[in-house]
């Protein structure tokens, strides 16, 4: 069984309201779709991150396929491991386009459900964590705006189910610092995060992160640059570090544990390039006796079905994993089962994913009209 074509689409979704880092405020999101399809007339879906300049790759990776197996994902890696050094996180998120195309098409070949293809269920539901941004709270005043969000924070663990709720940092350090008092004090009982994407200096962050430890944090996530400064906040916050910037390929893993710079690590198959790269992370964090969660990059219905994939299948993916899915005012397949804060595992073969191709052809038009978002 060979394939036969790959098609590659980008596609603009809307999300239901603006999402604000301390780095961008977005609108919608751009992704590129790959579908692979067999000479038996299967068909493989993928997703990744970004538009164009990654769909032009993942065409060029995928017309190298044609004539070949599905199964043959060892090979299609070997050949292209250099990919990321020439193409950043281009590369990487080519490359898990095509590789979870392939892993979908392998479990419809099997007529097996993609988390029994990595290890079989350890869990049957796979809880999400909110988010929480400064944009949740318009018009607010400064001094009004903490408790406006962890009034909005409240409201959104009561309607949506949610156990934890990350919000997403910005460079007003000391008033992210209000926010999360004020969100804890709404919330006493809420796994509580905070991610900055590494917007605070190293002194602010330790000036920061001691007034934090009052508040029993799950985590810090990703508060300043690089391996070195978060090992210095490191050594002066008992609060646990997280990252998904710092430590983001595999060289940079024995670094960062020779210096205890990190407590968790979030993976992502499109950011580390494959799922058995991610599968592979989750046994190093085992081995060295660190935590490790899942990162969203905005990950609609085919890339999510993935990760859930992942996190069904590793018994180390125990937290709420971070998903921006339930932002999304619409999607290119049928809806996943999300509920009470929480996914269902896909049930049918591959990643289990019906696609809508009425939807698909609309975004993609709308990707041709906008271009990609830039936000």
């Amino acid at each position: 069984m060979q394939i036969s074509a790959v098609d590659v689409w980008v596609v603009n979704i809307p999300l239901t309201n603006p999402f604000t880092s301390s780095f961008e405020t977005k609108t919608g999101e751009t992704r590129t779709i790959v579908r692979i399809r067999l000479d038996g007339g299967v068909e493989g879906w993928g997703e990744t991150m970004w538009g164009q300049p990654v769909a032009t790759l993942a065409r060029r990776l995928g017309d190298e396929l044609v004539g070949r197996s599905p199964f043959e994902l060892e090979a299609f890696h070997a050949k292209h491991e250099m990919v990321p050094f020439f193409h950043g996180y281009l590369g990487y998120a080519a490359l898990a386009a095509i590789d979870v195309a392939c892993w979908d098409a392998i479990g419809k070949v099997t007529d097996q459900p993609l988390v029994n293809l990595l290890g079989g269920r350890v869990r049957d539901r796979v809880p999400i964590t909110a988010l929480i941004t400064r944009a949740d709270a318009p018009g607010a005043s400064a001094c009004d705006l903490p408790q406006a969000l962890a009034e909005h924070a409240a409201a959104v663990v009561e309607t949506g189910g949610f156990g934890a709720v990350k919000l997403k940092g910005t460079q007003d350090v000391f008033g992210d610092v209000e926010i999360l008092r004020a969100i804890r004090s709404r919330l006493p009982e809420v796994n509580l995060r905070v991610d900055p994407n590494a917007a605070w200096s190293v002194p602010d962050s330790i000036r920061a992160g001691l007034q934090l430890e009052e508040l029993d944090l799950e985590y810090l996530e990703d508060p300043c640059v690089g391996i070195d400064g978060m090992a210095e906040v490191r050594r002066r916050v008992r609060i646990p570090l997280c990252t998904n910037m710092c430590l983001v390929r595999f060289e940079e893993f024995a670094p960062a544990v020779k210096l205890g710079a990190v407590d968790v690590v979030h993976g992502d198959i499109y950011k580390w390039g494959s799922i058995k790269a991610t599968k592979h992370l989750a046994a190093h964090c085992s081995t060295f006796g660190l935590g490790m969660n899942l990162h969203s990059g905005g990950e609609l219905g085919i890339a999510t079905a993935a990760h859930l994939a992942v996190v069904g299948s590793t018994p180390i993916l125990d937290r709420s994993i971070d998903s921006m899915y339930y932002l999304h005012a619409d999607d290119i397949i049928e809806p996943l089962d999300f509920t009470q804060g929480s996914f269902g595992l896909p049930s049918g073969p591959g990643l289990g994913v019906v696609v809508n191709e009425e939807k698909l052809a609309h975004y993609s038009a709308l990707n041709e009209e906008q271009g990609d978002l830039t936000h």
